[in-house]
C-alpha cells in the first residue's frame, strides 16, 4: 500500500521539486496534497490524514513549530519532516521536541529526502 504525503512549503518551486521526488518513487508514495500555507497545512492534514507530511518552516502565515503543535494537540499520526533552510541547531532541536520526525536542510537532493522520509516511515521506535 503507498504511503500518502502531503507537502507544504510556501514555494511553488520547492513543492514541485519535492512532488517529483515523490513521483521517482510513485510505487511506495503518493502525494495527496500540497499546502502553501500554514491554514491549508493544518486543514489539509486533517481531511487527508497523510502517513508523512512534508512541512517547511517558515511559512507565510505561521512557522513550523506552531504547526507541530497543532498536529500535536490534534494526535495527528503522520511523521513529519522540517524542510528548511534555516539549519540552526537550536531550531531543529526545537522542531524535533515537537514531534518532527526528521530535519532536512536545503538545499537537498532526491536521494536524501527519500532516504529520510523511508527512515521515517520504517521507523517503530519513538524517542
Amino acid at each position: 500500500m503507498k504511503k500518502k504525503v502531503l507537502i507544504v512549503d510556501d514555494s511553488l518551486y520547492m513543492r514541485s521539486l519535492i512532488l517529483k521526488s515523490f513521483q521517482a518513487a510513485e510505487e511506495e508514495y503518493e502525494v495527496v496534497g500540497q499546502a502553501a500555507n500554514g491554514e491549508q497545512a493544518i486543514d489539509l492534514a486533517m481531511l487527508l490524514e497523510p502517513d508523512l507530511i512534508t512541512l517547511d518552516n517558515i511559512l507565510p502565515d505561521m512557522i513550523g513549530s506552531d504547526i507541530l503543535e497543532v498536529f500535536q494537540a490534534e494526535e495527528l499520526n503522520a511523521k513529519v519532516i522540517m524542510i528548511s533552510a534555516v539549519g540552526q541547531e537550536s531550531v531543529i532541536q526545537d522542531c524535533l521536541k515537537l514531534g518532527a520526525s526528521a530535519y532536512l536542510v536545503k538545499p537537498f537532493t532526491p536521494e536524501e529526502l527519500l532516504e529520510i522520509a523511508n527512515k521515517c516511515l520504517n521507523d517503530q521506535t519513538t524517542e
